[in-house]
Order: structure tokens, then sequence, then C-alpha cells
């Protein structure tokens, strides 16, 4: 079998106590360190919306207009990274798909990133992650939040980046005024 996906050697899939299936460190991962790149196709917002009832949650967002994912259910389980949500990741985005890890993390944790760093979508959502640090409800517009932008520096997509620094870009110039 091919996959679309690729996961470090140090990861495995299994059953996670945040939700469904997790990605864990099954060996040490040294901070900075490239644990997975998301594959599939590039899909237009539209298309994903009436592949995604068929294949569940299993994109990452590109573009205002575009994800990348599986084409159908035969290319799911090759597309997918199977990273939970946290809102205390270990890990954060480098570049536009891939997954780096923000400390050093030991054998035995599950690997997560927050969706702030990738999602500029229209959702709420009840957070599951058990953290100390949960926000209890999760949005896809939280990458706007300055507390998340402070946080999560450097780790945000490259698509998201832009945005962060149109929006800071448009306070300066309003606090100019």
């Amino acid at each position: 079998m091919y996959t679309l996906t690729f996961c470090s050697v140090k990861t495995a899939v299994r059953p996670s106590p945040i939700h469904g299936w997790g990605m864990f460190a099954v060996a040490p991962i040294a901070e900075g360190e490239l644990i997975a790149t998301k594959g599939g196709a590039v899909l237009h917002l539209d298309e994903w919306a009436t592949i995604e009832p068929e294949v569940g949650a299993a994109e990452i967002q590109i573009s205002d207009e575009f994800v990348i994912g599986p084409r159908d259910h035969t290319e799911r389980q090759s597309a997918m990274l199977f990273l939970n949500h946290s809102c205390s990741p270990n890990l954060g985005v480098l570049g536009q798909i891939s997954f780096v890890a923000m400390r050093d993390i030991s054998a035995g944790e599950e690997l997560t990133y927050d969706w702030a760093m990738t999602d500029n979508l229209e959702y709420t959502m009840v957070c599951t992650c058990r953290s100390p640090q949960c926000r209890g409800e999760l949005t896809g517009k939280d990458w706007m939040r300055s507390d998340l932008q402070e946080r999560y520096a450097g780790h945000f997509s490259a698509y998201l980046l832009v945005k962060i620094r149109q929006q800071l870009n448009r306070q300066r110039v309003t606090r100019i005024r």
C-alpha cells in the first residue's frame, strides 16, 4: 500500500484518550525534528465539502479556498496524520503542511498540535484535549487571538502567517491614524 503522508519512524498510531486515534512518540523526539508531512490532493473548499461527509475530517487548510486531503475514502488512511488537537501542543507547523516538535518529546507522549495553527474556517466545537490550558471551546478563527499568536509565533502555517502579518499591519495603521 502506498502512503500520501510522511510520518517519522519514531511515531505510531494507536487509540487516543483525546479522541479516536492519535499519533504517539515511540522514541524520544528532539525539538525541531520533522515528525510528519501531510499528503493528499489540493482540493477547492467546495469540492472538499462534498467529500468530507464520506471521509470525515482528514484535511489541512492551505489557503482561503483550498485544502489538502484525500480525494475519496480509498485515499483516507494514506492521507491521515492522526494528530489530535491540544491547547498545550507539542508540535507546530513548518511551512504549509509539515509538523515539527516545538520541544523535546518523550516516548509515549501523544503528538498534538493546536488547530489554530492551520484553520481559518467557520466552526465552533467543544475541546476534549484535557490540557490544564484547555480553552474549552475551539473555533476556526482562533488563529486571530493575540495570546495564541504570541504563544505559537513561528509555528503557524505559512498561509496563516501571511494573515497574521496583515492583521498586525492593519492594527499598526489604525493606531497611527
